[in-house]
C-alpha cells in the first residue's frame, strides 16, 4: 500500500495491523494516514480547498441546490466535501481531520457568485487577511491566498462552469470568523492582518501528533539513505534533488528527526524552518519579521552562507532551497 498523497509505501507490518475494510479504503485514497500501530489518522482539508469547494457550491447552485461537490485538489486527489448551496451562495465547513491544533476548524467558508460576462472574477472579503506590506512574493494590500490555493479555486469554478454551460462568474469569498482566528495564527508576524490565509499545497491538512511523530521515526531509522525536509514544497524539491534517497516529511520536528538518523542524513527544504533550527534567534536585530524577507536581501544570503558554513559535518549534508526548486544554500 502506498500513500498517494506523499509516495510513501507502507510497511507491510503496518498494513497487516488494519483490520477495518473501511479506514483501508480511507488510506488508500489518501484520506487517511496510517501509522505504524495500525491506528488511522484522516486527513483534514486545508483553508484553499474549503474555499474551493464554497465557490463550486455557490456557482453549481444556480442550477440546483447542492450539498456535496466533487474537489479536485492541488495533489491531483478529488474528494467529496460536505457543502451547502443555494442561489449563487455556497458554504462549505473547515474540516481539520485529526489534527488536533487547527485554529481555523469549524470556521464558515461563503461564497456569493454573480453570473456576468465571460470568465472568472474571485474577491476576496470579510475574514481573508492581506498583506500589510511588500514581501518577496506579494504586494501590501494582496490577499492572502497562496497559488496553490488560488489554483484550486479557479479549476473549481471553471469545473462548475463547465458542468452548468455558464460561461463567466464573480465570485466573492469570505470567511465567518476569519477575523478573530487570524489574529490567533501566525498571520500577524508574517504581515497578514484582518483574517486567515487561504493555503494548501496538497489540500490536505496533515494530522502531525505524537503518533506520527513515532512512524516519521520509524521510517528514518529504516533508511539506508535519507533525506529530511520541512514542507510540502521541500518534499517535491527532495525528490527530484535526491532521487535515490527516503524522503521523510519532518515538519517543524527537525530535532526528533535528526534524532532518529543512523549513519548519515540530509536537510533539505525552504530556509524558513530549517535556519530558524540552525539559529533560533537569526531575526534578532535584523529589523525583519521572517526568514523569507531577509533572504530576499543581500545580507540575509550572506548570513545563511555563514551558519551553513558553520554546520558543516560530515555526517549531516544541509541543503537550502527556494520555491522554485534553486539550491540557494549547500553545507557541503
Amino acid at each position: 500500500m502506498i500513500d498517494p498523497v506523499t509516495g510513501f509505501p507502507y510497511p507491510e507490518e503496518w498494513v497487516s495491523r488494519v483490520k477495518d475494510d473501511t479506514s483501508r479504503a480511507l488510506v488508500e485514497e489518501g484520506r487517511a494516514v496510517l501509522t505504524a500501530s495500525g491506528s488511522i489518522l484522516r486527513r483534514g482539508i486545508t483553508t484553499g480547498a474549503t474555499a474551493a469547494a464554497a465557490t463550486k457550491a455557490a456557482v453549481l447552485s444556480f442550477e440546483d441546490k447542492v450539498s456535496e461537490v466533487d474537489l479536485l485538489l492541488p495533489c491531483g486527489i478529488r474528494v467529496a466535501v460536505p457543502v451547502s448551496g443555494e442561489e449563487g451562495q455556497g458554504r462549505a465547513v473547515k474540516d481539520p481531520g485529526d489534527y488536533p491544533e487547527d485554529r481555523t476548524a469549524g470556521l464558515i467558508f461563503r461564497a456569493d457568485a454573480v453570473l456576468e460576462g465571460n470568465g472568472i472574477t474571485i474577491r476576496a472579503g470579510e475574514g481573508i487577511g492581506r498583506f500589510t506590506r511588500d514581501t518577496p512574493r506579494y504586494e501590501k494590500g494582496e490577499p492572502a491566498i497562496s497559488p496553490p490555493a488560488r489554483e484550486c479555486i479557479l479549476t473549481a469554478i471553471h469545473e462548475a462552469l463547465s458542468e452548468t454551460g455558464y460561461t463567466g462568474v464573480s465570485v466573492t469569498l469570505s470567511v465567518i470568523g476569519g477575523i478573530e482566528a487570524g489574529a490567533d495564527t501566525l498571520n500577524p508576524k508574517v504581515g497578514v492582518e484582518g483574517g486567515i490565509s487561504l493555503l494548501g499545497t496538497t489540500g490536505f491538512v496533515e494530522p502531525w501528533d505524537d503518533h506520527l511523530g513515532s512512524a516519521m521515526e520509524d521510517r528514518i531509522r529504516g533508511a539506508d539513505r535519507v533525506v529530511i525536509t520541512t514542507g510540502r514544497i521541500g518534499l517535491r524539491i527532495s525528490r527530484l534533488l535526491f532521487p535515490d534517497h527516503e524522503v521523510v516529511l519532518a515538519g517543524s520536528r527537525i530535532g526528533q528527526a535528526l534524532g532518529a538518523v543512523k549513519g548519515k542524513a540530509v536537510l533539505c527544504g525552504l530556509p524558513g524552518l530549517i535556519l530558524k533550527f540552525l539559529v533560533l534567534d537569526i531575526l534578532e536585530g535584523t529589523g525583519f519579521q521572517t526568514v523569507e524577507e531577509y533572504m530576499a536581501t543581500e545580507e540575509g544570503v550572506l548570513r545563511m552562507q555563514t551558519i551553513l558554513r558553520e554546520q558543516r559535518s560530515p555526517n549531516l549534508r544541509i541543503v537550502v532551497v527556494d520555491r522554485n526548486g534553486g539550491i540557494i544554500g549547500d553545507s557541503q
